[in-house]
């Protein structure tokens, strides 16, 4: 049988990405060993390592390797290092870029709380125990993309800042189709959150959701307030099965989300759009550890078991990554993280090592 060929760029990017990409391309090469598919991956730069050696976070080069692969694979970019440049070059433009120029519109943010993580969470064991949620955030849109946007002085020398908030009915619509797609594959239960009471642009949003549910009448629509779920998160989580919102509330609510685990180094990401993909872990470049082998690497490796199901069409491969990180986590292995007394305290390398021998375990 002829082996499937994928091209795959890797932007390790800054702070602690090198590090746990280190330990998530062990795990893709030995699923790639063993399935029927041939990978090329070729790393380039992107984020503050970039622009420390070409002068811009994102170069031509990047651009260019992202739009000729099947799929991208990133670390983290970003740190208090470059916090002092303009906006047009700090590194997360560079993220915002290549969202913007592959056309990555979906991004779906699953939190998943282990059983063996339970106690973890900062919520009781109770409220927590068994959590399956997917966050479905709009990529493109909202008030990362909408112009105007800058600092402005007058002529007294006043300064105003301005974002512009706005979404196309063809954006949302977009969104909302995917949104149903993945309800319809899980519980059939599709919660729409926005600010329809005081924003006109998510009343829309609220609007077209609705339209756009008519044709998945299979899917029970729900709809809610952001300042409502974000309480409903931490006061009763079990209620929501699939979440569909807009750029910024998705943004906000995902990271408050992340904390039911116990820890946002345990939460993967991928950001899809028409034939291309990015995978990330949703944390950041955290530079205060890099370098010290404390970084928990379990969100960039089931980043790329997404990757696996998303982009490879290998769902038994990422099934299998995610049982190996289950696995580990049953027998105790915990970065600091996650570390708690009786747990075993392992760096980011023996954490990676740990999911590779589960993977090469019999049966596997």
């Amino acid at each position: 049988m002829t082996a499937k060929y994928y091209r795959i760029a890797v932007f390790a990017g800054d702070g602690i990405g090198p590090e746990i990409m280190k330990e998530a391309l062990k795990v893709l090469k030995i699923v790639a060993d063993r399935s029927a598919v041939e990978l090329q991956l070729t790393h380039g730069l992107l984020g503050g390592s970039a622009y420390d050696a070409c002068g811009t976070p994102f170069p031509e080069e990047s651009l260019n390797l992202a739009l000729e692969s099947d799929a991208v694979l990133l670390g983290a970019v970003g740190g208090p290092k470059w916090e002092g440049l303009d906006y047009s070059v700090r590194p997360e433009r560079a993220l915002l870029g290549l969202r913007e120029k592959l056309g990555l519109f979906a991004n779906l943010r699953p939190v998943v709380v282990f059983d063996e993580l339970v106690d973890a969470s900062p919520l009781k064991p109770e409220l927590v125990k068994g959590i399956d949620i997917l966050i479905l955030r709009e990529l493109t849109g909202d008030v990362y993309f909408g112009r105007p946007r800058g600092v402005t002085r007058d002529a007294e020398g006043k300064r105003t800042g301005v974002n512009t908030m706005i979404y196309t009915e063809e954006e949302i619509r977009r969104i909302a189709g995917r949104a149903f797609e993945l309800a319809r594959g899980r519980r059939k239960k599709l919660l729409s959150v926005d600010k329809a009471n005081v924003l006109e642009t998510t009343e829309l949003w609220r609007n077209v959701v609705t339209e756009t549910g008519r044709d998945y009448p299979d899917v029970a629509l729900g709809h809610m307030y952001v300042d409502n779920c974000a309480m409903q998160l931490v006061r009763h989580p079990a209620q929501f099965d699939v979440i569909v919102t807009t750029n910024l509330f998705g943004d906000i609510l995902s990271d408050e989300a992340a904390m039911l685990t116990g820890s946002i180094g345990m939460l993967p990401s991928a950001s899809l759009g028409a034939g291309r993909a990015l995978y990330e872990p949703i944390h950041g470049s955290a530079p205060d550890i890099a370098g010290k082998n404390i970084a928990n690497p379990l969100a960039t490796i089931l980043s790329v078991a997404m990757m696996l199901r998303h982009s490879l069409d290998l769902p038994d491969a990422a099934a299998a990554v995610e049982k190996a990180v289950a696995d580990v986590l049953k027998d105790g292995w915990r970065t600091q993280d996650i570390h708690s007394p009786g747990s075993r305290l392992v760096g980011t390398a023996e954490m990676g090592d740990a999911v590779l021998k589960k993977l090469a375990g019999p049966g596997r």
